[in-house]
């Protein structure tokens, strides 16, 4: 009875076995002329990666709003023209745009309005008595403020004009009205302080604040360096702005340490020094607006125009903003085109991979993104096929399916070269081991019934 039992479960397995195809189909690439399609099979190469990136494809583009800044075109009405700026905001470009201020020759130091001088002079002889008074007088009030009218008073002499003046011109003044009022001096004039030529700096400096132009030239490293230094996190987006005469001059900061010639930029008075962190205009365009206030904008009628800019700049962001999120959603609900590309056979998850927009896809990127990728266990890695149709209707049952050998891990870099086109498809077939697995897994339950029917008989 055992006997014929078990040759009905070997009877009944050779049957099953013999039926798989009809039990089992494999998806594969045959090529030839298959169900009225007419298959070619390349393998990817590198000769022939170029010949299938010659297609014609221009990935599509993503909205306007996603290119546009809100603070572009337009001015302030009745405010006169804005500076120049240093560059057009755009959206983290790979580098920093630089802009250099044009080389100044300022000229030997000239004598301004709050500078504070003073009269030098021998501590012994004639010329100390002749000059007691002057200087008795200097010591109490801390050497000669020059005052807003640019003259200096001195007791017993009277005001002296000295703004405007080098400390040449200034000293050969005062010698002559020091003679005219019958003393014949003998002393050297000084500037005691430096009040009336500023440089302002802030941003991302240890202590910001203004440096005085003094007799010696004063250099942007040197007034960085006397403002504690720039304190920044990343220096590919951050940038020294120099505001002059109405103009913005923008220096990237990892260029300026590279340079000297850029350390070594002079300064004049009225410049404004601002250290921008970040590559959006958002912290450095609140400090120039107050240096331009400072000096232009006196009147009642610009500042309203600075607040007409500033909401007009507020009503374009909001649109902007509102045109990108109304994009997105319908995009998420598929009411915008979009092109794919499919993924079947032995793959992570089959389905289907958006192409990027503005920019093209190669093989490998959709075959390793997110939690897709090539199963080692059951896909066969010599057989990557990417199917892409004909684009001629006279030939439109034709398909080329463009093999990669992975086999040979070097081949993988082909994957990065081969470019992926709308509507390709991506098929890995499996391994051979694969295909009997399956088979086995779906007659065993067939062999166990027949050998259940045939011991109850």
């Amino acid at each position: 009875m055992k006997t014929k039992v078990r040759l009905a479960i070997l009877t009944g397995a050779a049957l099953l076995l013999a039926g798989c195809g009809a039990i089992y189909e494999s998806p594969a690439v045959l090529p030839g002329s298959a169900a009225g399609a007419k298959v070619r099979v390349v393998p990817i190469t590198p000769e022939s990666a170029l010949v299938a990136n010659r297609s014609s494809y221009t990935p599509r583009a993503l909205p306007a709003a996603f290119s546009q800044v809100a603070g572009g075109g337009g001015g302030l009405r009745g405010a006169g023209a804005l500076p120049e700026p240093a560059f057009q905001p755009q959206s983290r470009p790979a580098e920093l745009e630089l802009r250099v201020p044009p080389p100044v020759q300022p000229g030997p130091y000239r004598i301004g309005v709050s500078d504070v001088v003073l009269l030098a002079t021998p501590q012994s002889g004639t010329t100390v008595s002749e000059l007691s008074g002057l200087l008795a007088a200097q010591n109490r009030r801390q050497g000669y403020t020059v005052q807003d009218d640019g003259a200096i008073a001195i007791p017993d002499v009277g005001r002296i004009p000295v703004a405007g003046l080098t400390l040449e011109e200034a000293e050969a003044l005062v010698f002559q009205r020091l003679v005219e009022n019958q003393i014949d001096p003998e002393f050297s004039l000084e500037i005691a302080e430096f009040n009336s030529r500023k440089v302002s700096i802030g941003g991302a400096v240890a202590k910001p604040g203004v440096a005085p132009i003094t007799l010696r030239p004063l250099y942007l490293d040197e007034a960085l360096a006397g403002a504690g230094g720039v304190s920044v996190a990343d220096r590919d987006y951050a940038s020294v702005r120099i505001y002059r005469d109405g103009t913005l001059y923008q220096i990237p900061l990892t260029q300026l340490y590279a340079r000297d010639g850029l350390r070594r930029i002079q300064l004049v008075a009225g410049d404004s020094v601002f250290v921008d962190t970040a590559y959006e205009l958002d912290q450095a365009s609140a400090y120039f607006q107050e240096q331009i206030r400072l000096a232009e904008f006196r009147q009642g009628a610009r500042n309203a125009a600075l607040n007409e800019l500033q909401a007009e700049v507020s009503l374009r962001r909001a649109a902007l903003q509102e045109a990108r999120q109304n994009f997105t959603s319908r995009l998420e609900l598929g009411a915008e085109k979009r092109d794919y590309v499919y993924l079947a056979g032995e793959v992570g998850q089959q389905g289907r991979f958006p192409l990027p927009y503005n920019q093209r896809a190669s093989l490998a990127d959709a075959l390793y993104d997110e939690a897709r990728g090539v199963p080692t266990e059951t896909g066969n890695v010599a057989r990557i096929y990417v199917l892409r149709g004909s684009s001629d209707p006279r030939d439109f049952d034709a398909i080329t399916a463009w093999q990669l050998d992975a086999s040979n891990a070097a081949n993988l870099l082909l994957a990065t070269r081969f470019e992926l086109r709308p509507n390709d498809v991506i098929f890995v077939a499996e391994q051979p081991v694969t295909a009997w697995n399956r088979v086995i897994r779906q007659i065993i339950p067939s062999l166990i019934t027949t050998g259940v029917g045939s011991v109850t008989r």
